[in-house]
């Protein structure tokens, strides 16, 4: 009798299983899908009655090996990629496909490429939200069949041949050498608007032209060491005189007012 109860107890240790808690047991009664098992301690039919396959359910990070394609305006680039994807559904992870990850990794790759083939490489380089969305899309369809969820799918690097890297450069060069052009331009014409307005004024007021005038053969005379003979207009003297006396008018005035 011990015997027996001896080999009931091993028999029931045998079919004992642990499963984490980011872990579920996928069990086949001879052959056939019995159902799910986990987290924690749970026991199958031992003797190969059941089987149980353990799936991870947590996050998984896959790095794409660098692939060599070509775009939509035929430039051969370089491009790596990361994957994120994690099983939703266990029990089809296992019984829809043979080896998930290896699937996955595949269909990844393909889609890389082909949406690559679809766009033009300054859409590629500028557009990485917009080729990641569809990168994701591209595969989150067909992984939902075999029970995975695709999280993110995201370029990582993209690698141009040296030649297009020197056009680009010269590219980037022309646009920066146009827009120091446009920004000098504009200020040459901004200028040129503040001196018609200044002549405008001075035009109204010819003192002011010959105080300008003036002004200016002063900065000439202290920037260059040398004598500078000045023509005044008489109208320009008259004035002057004119205004001097007005002035000694306006003094006489005051100091009669004052007494």
């Amino acid at each position: 009798m011990f015997p027996i109860l001896a080999v009931l107890f091993v028999l029931f240790l045998t079919g004992l299983r642990v499963a984490q808690e980011y872990q579920r047991g996928v069990i086949f009664r001879l052959g056939r899908f019995a159902g799910m098992r986990g987290p924690g301690l749970y026991w199958i039919v031992p003797l190969n009655i059941e089987r149980a396959v353990t799936i991870d359910i947590r996050i998984t990070t896959v790095s794409a090996e660098q692939q060599e394609t070509i775009t939509r305006d035929s430039v051969t680039i370089k491009v790596n990629a990361v994957l994120w994807y994690r099983i939703v559904d266990p029990a089809k992870s296992v019984i829809a496909v043979s080896n998930a990850a290896s699937a996955v990794y595949q269909l990844a790759l393909t889609s890389l490429r082909n949406i690559i083939g679809q766009h033009d490489l300054d859409e590629v380089l500028q557009e990485r939200d917009k080729i990641n969305t569809l990168l994701q899309q591209g595969i989150g369809e067909t992984t939902k069949t075999w029970g995975v969820e695709v999280e993110r799918f995201e370029m990582k690097d993209v690698e141009l041949p040296e030649a297009m890297q020197q056009v680009m450069a010269m590219q980037a060069e022309a646009i920066r050498e146009k827009r120091a052009r446009i920004i000098k331009a504009e200020a040459e014409f901004e200028a040129s608007q503040k001196l018609s307005e200044a002549s405008r004024q001075m035009a109204e007021n010819p003192a002011a032209l010959e105080l300008r005038r003036m002004q200016m053969i002063a900065e000439v005379g202290a920037e260059n060491n040398s004598t500078t003979v000045l023509m005044i207009p008489a109208d320009f003297v008259s004035m002057a005189k004119s205004l001097s006396e007005y002035v000694r008018e306006r003094e006489a005035a005051s100091k009669a007012a004052r007494q």
